[in-house]
């Protein structure tokens, strides 16, 4: 088996001003990170725990070695957070998937309510337990998870990366099979679709993992987009694992600050079905208007200058 082709899609949403979501769709490796903390601090630290990510992901073995990432993204974190008293309390979750596909199993590391899935059959699965305070009422069995579902605390968590100088991080490995979709995503989705509804989008679409994203976000959106959504899918196919391509540039990088969308904004990508990189961490159009200002001004030098020289 092999993975087959992969997307990543992430929506402001229809609420919130800023994006401070962060996904990386970097085969084998797959991410989702949801930021938390006042002003742009949510977006900083989703930035951090994905460049920490990236920056070793290539080397990266099983759950351990993502668990192992997500501790030092928590270390930066943390110490950005004491050195910047803007970004004070910030945090992240982070849900992180690895592809073996040698073994044909997938590690997955994680803090916070961002969650793994797989379809297997049409019938969806949730791989991780939430660090919530609603799933340890229903684990407790104070509350059923259909209470759960409209619970007004549903979204408050009670793990995150950067909050404090260490973190418990869950971290396990599943067995992969033939036909597999695996799905990462932010509560922006899970809070707004049913799981039932999510199974439902992804096997009409299984014909485009692009397609199935942005039909995602397009059912967040139209049950309210109360949260910033962001969907990551990969699926396992026939065929002998390939050796990882060499190392393009992506559609966007982001920076460890991470610049947030503006409203509405949705950013998505596919790559190749033979596991081409992508990275998608807030990067907006913020960043590219100054480039743009510098080369309309180097052009209007430039046509001054020659009318000077023509005029002489």
């Amino acid at each position: 088996m092999r993975l087959g082709s992969a997307a990543g899609v992430t929506d402001t949403g229809r609420r919130r001003l800023r994006n401070e979501d962060a996904f990386i769709c970097e085969p084998p490796l797959f991410a989702v990170a949801d930021g938390m903390g006042g002003a742009r601090a949510g977006e900083i630290a989703a930035g951090l725990a994905a460049a920490a990510l990236e920056e070793a992901g290539a080397e990266t073995r099983g759950a351990e070695g993502i668990t192992a990432l997500l501790v030092e993204a928590n270390r930066r974190i943390w110490e950005r957070s004491v050195q910047d008293p803007a970004t004070a309390g910030m945090g992240t979750t982070v849900t992180a998937a690895l592809l073996d596909a040698a073994t044909g199993t997938v590690g997955v590391a994680h803090v916070g309510d961002s969650r793994a899935y797989r379809l297997r059959g049409g019938a969806l699965e949730q791989l991780t337990t939430d660090h919530s305070l609603v799933a340890e009422l229903v684990e407790s069995g104070v509350l059923s998870p259909e209470e759960a579902e409209r619970h007004p605390q549903r979204s408050a968590i009670t793990r995150a990366l950067g909050t404090e100088a260490t973190v418990d991080v869950d971290a396990f490995t599943v067995d992969a099979e033939l036909g597999d979709v695996f799905l990462i995503c932010s509560d922006g989705l899970s809070n707004m679709v049913s799981d039932d509804e999510i199974a439902a989008v992804v096997s009409e679409a299984r014909g485009s993992l692009a397609d199935a994203g942005e039909a995602l976000v397009s059912a967040a959106n139209a049950h309210g987009g109360e949260d910033n959504i962001t969907v990551v899918l990969f699926e396992i196919v026939a065929g002998d694992p390939e050796a990882p391509p060499p190392s393009v540039p992506a559609p966007a990088t982001a920076t460890a600050d991470g610049v947030g969308d503006g409203p509405g904004e949705t950013q998505s990508a596919e790559p190749l079905a033979s596991g081409g990189p992508l990275r998608r961490h807030g990067a907006g159009a913020g960043g590219r208007l100054p480039a743009i200002l510098l080369i309309v001004a180097v052009l209007v030098l430039g046509i001054l200058v020659l009318y000077w020289g023509v005029s002489r």
